[in-house]
């Protein structure tokens, strides 16, 4: 069994990767965002096949790269599982985007995380994303 300590570091650690992945997604800044994730990394996204791999994963991001204001707000996130090396979390979340008559909700998911941390450091294994219709 962990303790509070430890169990507080992985969740803080957690938390970091999946804002550091909001926030450099809604920048464009695709390098950043791969570097999230695992070499085998996977993404998975409603109606597509899974993104595996750092060159998959490099090639979508830099094509969904926002060309107006947008904003992924992600909330309610709670750490499942939590071990030294390997966690799981859940999240909401919200995207938005500006256009001319100000921000306005696009779409409402929610995340499922795998990640795992390497040479000291989390990083995404897998991201399923669903969408709440």
């Amino acid at each position: 069994m962990m303790s509070e300590s430890t169990q507080a570091w992985v969740a803080a650690g957690v938390r970091s990767v999946i804002g550091a992945h909001t926030q450099a997604q809604d920048a464009g800044r695709t390098d950043e965002i791969v570097a999230l994730y695992t070499p085998d990394g996977v993404l998975e996204l409603p109606g597509t096949e899974p993104l595996q791999g750092h060159d998959a994963l490099r090639a979508a991001f830099k094509g969904w790269a926002p060309e107006k204001p947008q904003l992924h707000l992600v909330t309610n996130t709670v750490v499942t599982s939590a071990g030294e090396d390997e966690a799981t979390a859940t999240s909401d979340v919200a995207f938005l985007q500006r256009g001319e008559s100000g921000w306005a909700v696009q779409v409402v998911g929610h995340y499922e995380d795998e990640l795992t941390r390497v040479d000291g450091t989390w990083l995404l294994r897998r991201r399923k994303t669903t969408y709440q219709v």
